[in-house]
């Protein structure tokens, strides 16, 4: 297993306090083997076996526990008399297991780390009966960064390798069957399903599959376009893909696409009142290569993709993320964090002179002195335009900071 150290560390630092740790991310981006990854730290760092209880809810072993009273009682028969390492992997697999959570940390000396791959992990009763007690620990896919070093990648021909990232996307176990086209499609295709079955039909019960998959195929070939429910219902109608859409159902698919992580929704912020708007919003999908499944490898928009790979990559250094109103122009991103606010545009190419004015005029429009940068795919090094930074996208990609 390759260590993927930020997150690793971001649990490090929170053992042995009284916070539950909770992580979350789409499915197959490396929850169960951050886990396992830290099961090893704590054995490396003098805790003994018998002092960690591991359970994988998605191997038939544990089938027997089927709700909360038997998980708490598998647990409790195990717990010896000193400080307890608890880790349940994918752990919404078992009926009520919150009660159970809730009780363990009432009853014994334990830490307690859970993983889940849908967002009704934190809206469940979890957040009433644990409120304050818990943290998140989100995880996404390979950064281009980690893709590389997965790959045992130099930084030779790193276009090519970009090209690569951008066609199989970030998924862990790719980096081992990348070279196989057929073993590539099936993986991601098998992915696809799991979320689209477990993570929402099944857990949703939802009768019109046709809807919803149609709604999927409309956002991953739309990334970074303004959307609403009445767009996509009138796209549906009018091209006659669906009998009749209604909005509410739209609306509520949409919603449970963001619990299940396979779309991010992007809200809009007006930059000088520092207000969320009411207005549209945008959807980024949580890799590029379930993307591509979806669409069927068709190379659609590739200013858009990058902005969903600028995107990713701002959650992942820890920012919160919303698209800017300035004005009357839109501001990409305006990436927060407790210290600092940057804005950022995303273009393929500033050769035109319409596109570079165009970029430029909107990060202008900002009244204050915070940081703004343009990303392109031009081989442009460290640019500045009037305090404006131009930055290759790769290379602020292979950078931490900035």
């Amino acid at each position: 297993m390759i260590v993927r150290e930020e997150y690793l560390k971001r649990i490090v630092d929170s053992k042995d306090t009284e916070f539950i740790k909770v992580i979350t991310g789409v499915r197959r981006s490396g929850k169960s083997t951050l886990l396992l990854m830290y099961k090893d730290y704590l054995l490396n760092n003098g805790i003994k076996e018998d002092c960690i209880i591991y359970i994988n809810f998605e191997s038939a072993i544990y089938d027997d526990i089927k709700d909360y009273n038997d998980l708490y009682e598998y647990v409790r028969n195990r717990i010896l008399n000193k400080t307890t390492y608890l880790l349940l992997d994918e752990v919404q697999n078992v009926e009520s297991w919150e009660k159970a959570i809730n009780s363990f940390k009432v009853d014994f000396d334990i830490d307690i780390y859970i993983t889940g791959s849908n967002a009704y992990l934190l809206s469940s009763e979890l957040s009433t009966l644990l409120s304050g007690r818990y943290i998140e620990i989100k995880m996404y896919p390979l950064s281009f960064k980690e893709f590389l070093k997965f790959n045992n990648y130099d930084k030779n021909n790193i276009e090519e390798k970009f090209n690569e990232y951008l066609k199989y996307g970030g998924l862990p176990a790719i980096t081992s069957i990348k070279n196989n086209d057929e073993l590539v499609l099936s993986y991601l295709t098998d992915i696809y399903n799991t979320i689209v079955k477990k993570d929402i039909i099944d857990r949703n019960n939802i009768k019109d599959v046709a809807l919803l998959e149609n709604i999927i195929k409309y956002l991953s070939n739309n990334i970074g376009s303004s959307i609403s429910s009445t767009k996509i219902s009138n796209y549906l109608n009018s091209n006659k893909i669906v009998e009749k859409s209604n909005h509410q159902t739209i609306d509520n698919y949409l919603n449970m696409l963001e619990k299940s992580f396979i779309m991010y929704k992007v809200d809009r912020t007006d930059i000088k009142n520092k207000s969320l708007l009411k207005t549209l919003g945008k959807y980024y999908i949580s890799d590029i290569g379930i993307r591509n499944i979806i669409l069927g490898f068709r190379n659609i928009d590739e200013g858009h993709i990058l902005e969903n790979i600028v995107y990713l990559e701002l959650l992942r250094r820890g920012y919160r993320v919303n698209i800017g109103k300035s004005g009357d122009y839109e501001v990409d991103f305006v990436a927060e964090n407790p210290s600092e606010i940057k804005y950022y545009q995303v273009t393929q190419t500033l050769s035109s002179k319409d596109v570079k004015e165009r970029e430029l005029r909107s990060l202008e429009s900002i009244d204050d002195n915070y940081e703004k940068i343009i990303l392109t795919l031009d081989k442009t090094i460290n640019k500045d335009y009037n305090g404006i930074k131009v930055m290759n996208v790769v290379d602020w990609l292979l950078n931490n900071m900035e």
